[in-house]
């Protein structure tokens, strides 16, 4: 009995943390999200740093040209989709008259079943009393102006931006070393060891898992961009960019785009035929790579739970928006990592990774390990007279 109420107690106290935390990291999510997404950048640029350091250059001058790098070819991407983005923007006038007149029959259609289900209602009712005039409204409050709101909001994605380039440069520069010293200070040898090891793996699996997804992405874009131009879609290579970003969101970045390019085509083409041969192209180019291409490429090492990863997204973006979204998987994965590489990380590892029917030896060692379970709290037989 002591024991359960201690275990209880534990139990409750671990509760009441992970409440603690939430609440933090929900109400606290400005500060967070630069720190969290400055974490991945590094676990993912942390393999060519160590990689140039290995030949004798200096892991800050290696991180600081690579982030360089980076930052130009972002500048020359959106310089790049600059011109067709400002079409579409010149031409939203143009566009907004095109949907409304796409939708018009359907808006029709639903106005007229409105009023037959208000008929039939009505249908019965006796005349309705005489209500008293409406008191008038109350007088609305000052509203921020349109600028000054999107001044605000663009001061905070720069100053998170800044951040985030400034801390990732820090987690590159002290690199390993950094780590061993900031574990050393709180575990012993043995266990500031482990813990670099687990690090390292969780570098390597991950930035493993980043450069290939990248590599895929890059060849859907390029894929969809020559399809939507077969299709005689206009700005095709814009909507294959679109493709390799929004990609790097699992299911949610792939549904996105079909949604858009299925939009831009009825509102392009005059026949639905034509939308629907646009968006079943994009919809075969997207099974190719989600059923093939990506489970060859990336192979069997980090793969998760459906219902898991749709779970943390789900809770990512109501946590942290686009953040919480983009950080989702890569948590995952790493904590499918510490799992595997953890004493007792066996049912975090087999609750994480994906359920099959199939799965003949997990069944059995579930089966296994609840006989014991069983066993132990059975009380033992009395003794034979």
């Amino acid at each position: 009995m002591e024991f359960k109420r201690i275990k209880n107690r534990v139990t409750s106290l671990q509760l009441l943390l992970a409440g603690a935390i939430g609440s933090l990291l929900y109400f606290a999510h400005d500060a967070f999200i630069p720190v969290a997404l400055a974490l991945l950048i590094s676990l993912v640029l942390s393999g060519p740093v160590e990689a140039l350091h290995a030949r004798r250059v200096p892991r800050g001058l290696s991180a600081a040209l690579l982030m360089a790098a980076i930052l130009g070819a972002m500048v020359a991407l959106v310089n790049f989709m600059s011109e067709p983005a400002q079409k579409w923007f010149a031409a939203a006038p143009h566009t907004v008259r095109l949907i409304e007149r796409k939708i018009r029959p359907f808006e029709l259609l639903m106005s007229r079943i409105g009023e037959l289900r208000n008929s039939a209602g009505n249908i019965g009712a006796g005349p309705k009393p005489a209500q008293a005039p409406a008191a008038p409204p109350p007088a609305a409050a000052p509203q921020e102006s349109a600028p000054a709101m999107l001044f605000d909001g663009a001061r905070t994605v720069v100053l998170s931006c800044v951040t985030i380039v400034i801390l990732t440069l820090f987690l590159l520069s002290g690199g390993p070393p950094m780590l061993a010293r900031m574990t050393a200070a709180f575990a012993s040898d043995l266990k500031a060891a482990h813990i670099l090891d687990v690090i390292e793996k969780v570098r390597s699996e991950v930035g493993r898992f980043y450069a290939t997804t990248a590599l895929i992405n890059v060849g859907l874009g390029i894929a969809t961009s020559f399809t939507m131009m077969l299709c005689g879609m206009p700005n095709p290579f814009l909507w294959g960019t679109l493709a390799a970003v929004l990609n790097f969101i699992p299911y949610a970045g792939a549904t996105t785009t079909l949604i858009v390019l299925t939009v831009v085509a009825i509102i392009s083409f005059d026949g639905l035929g034509h939308a629907a041969a646009v968006a079943g192209c994009y919809l075969a180019l997207a099974t190719i790579e989600g059923q093939f291409v990506q489970p060859l490429l990336v192979g069997r090492r980090l793969q998760l739970n459906p219902m898991l990863v749709f779970l943390a997204l789900w809770f990512g973006g109501f946590f942290w928006g686009i953040a919480g979204i983009i950080l989702a998987t890569p948590v995952l994965a790493a904590l499918k990592v510490v799992a595997t590489n953890s004493a007792g990380g066996q049912p975090l590892l087999e609750f994480l990774s994906p359920h099959k029917d199939d799965d003949g030896p997990a069944k059995n060692a579930v089966a296994e390990r609840a006989a014991k379970a069983a066993g132990s709290r059975r009380s033992p037989l009395p003794p034979a007279a």
